[in-house]
């Protein structure tokens, strides 16, 4: 009978039948010095706007603060790892690069609906126990719960690196009052690499395994909803959304094997190597339409093509004058200083007639 095998094991078997790549358990105060490095991030200002971090940095610092019943953690990583370079595009000026991670379907979807059906099942095999499921939206740290729970270690780009996965992990978690046996915690593999370091066009990591956001592109064309600081944005070059640079470089990342990736994250065509003339172009019904069913579309209209007008002051495309020539009037104030941040670099460079 199945229920003669540990219920761990019929537990790692449901979350891989169910899309996961990874799955571990960590006892619920695995991660002691979580709160006090979140904590110091904190005090630093590094979170720039995310003020969320600092309001529930309480519920944040430890499972028991949020939920006080908790004894163990069930950490789960799904892959998107990409079949593609996501570098490839660092040379097309004409073309804005989207993350790899929002290049399919929103993350958050797909995750939690996998992990309420990993609850359901858990709930169906262990009556009586009680749960929550958590990915990302939460004050829950899913890196360093998952360090402890053996997915990995959380590397000097402050990511989770997979030795089988490299960086290409989305993180969810299960907290419940299941006592559960914890897996070894994850070891750190990083060495003396900085290749991440290294490669960070902001400088964005003041040392290794600190991430300073308000430097970090990803933090930038995301979260920041105001003009871009003027000292980044030539370092975006043509990033749109996010950036892959410091996870792509890792050489874990050759053991990531795209086949293993979650079909749901495939890339969708059109966000592949989108057209900055496209972006330019959009208003807010378009931007909604495009980005239906994508975690983009929580940035909004304005901070997008605020994002693509930066890209096309970088592009030296002459050619894109004309649509930031029209956003110069544009209601938004960012569009509108993106739009002349940009149309300033290129006619700048156009050479006299």
């Amino acid at each position: 009978m199945d229920h003669e095998r540990p219920f761990e094991e019929r537990l790692r078997a449901e979350a891989l039948t169910l899309g996961f790549a990874a799955i571990g358990v960590a006892r619920a105060d695995a991660a002691p010095l979580a709160g006090e490095r979140l904590r110091q991030w904190l005090g630093e200002g590094a979170h720039g706007e995310m003020i969320w971090m600092e309001e529930r940095a309480h519920h944040r610092a430890a499972p028991a603060g949020l939920w006080p019943e908790v004894k163990s953690v069930i950490a789960l990583g799904m892959s998107y790892a990409p079949g593609h370079d996501p570098l490839a595009l660092a040379g097309e000026g004409d073309r804005g690069r989207i993350s790899v991670y929002a290049q399919g379907a929103d993350y958050h979807d797909v995750v939690k609906r996998a992990l309420k059906a990993l609850a359901r099942w858990i709930v169906a095999e262990a009556p009586g126990t009680d749960l929550k499921v958590f990915v990302d939206t939460a004050p829950v740290m899913e890196k360093p719960l998952a360090e402890a729970a053996g997915l990995g270690w959380q590397g000097k780009h402050t990511n989770l690196v997979s030795r089988d996965h490299g960086s290409w992990l989305f993180l969810g978690a299960i907290y419940t009052t299941l006592d559960l046996a914890p897996e070894r915690p994850g070891r750190d593999r990083c060495g003396s690499c900085d290749a991440c370091q290294q490669a960070c066009p902001t400088d964005a990591f003041p040392a290794p395994y600190r991430l300073d956001a308000r430097r970090c592109i990803s933090y930038l064309t995301i979260e920041h909803k105001g003009p871009v600081p003027e000292e980044f944005r030539t370092a975006l070059g043509n990033r749109i959304y996010g950036c892959d640079d410091c996870l792509a470089v890792c050489p874990w990342n050759k053991f990531a094997d795209a086949a293993a990736a979650n079909r749901a994250f495939l890339p969708r065509a059109e966000f592949v190597a989108p057209a900055l003339a496209e972006l330019l172009a959009l208003d807010d019904a378009g931007f909604r339409q495009v980005f239906a069913g994508s975690p983009i579309k929580r940035i909004g209209r304005d901070r997008m093509v605020r994002n693509a007008a930066y890209a096309a002051g970088n592009s030296g495309d002459a050619a894109l004058t004309a649509l930031l020539s029209g956003l110069v009037n544009d209601p938004s104030e960012v569009v509108r200083d993106a739009a002349s941040w940009a149309l300033d670099r290129l006619l700048s460079a156009s050479p006299p007639r």
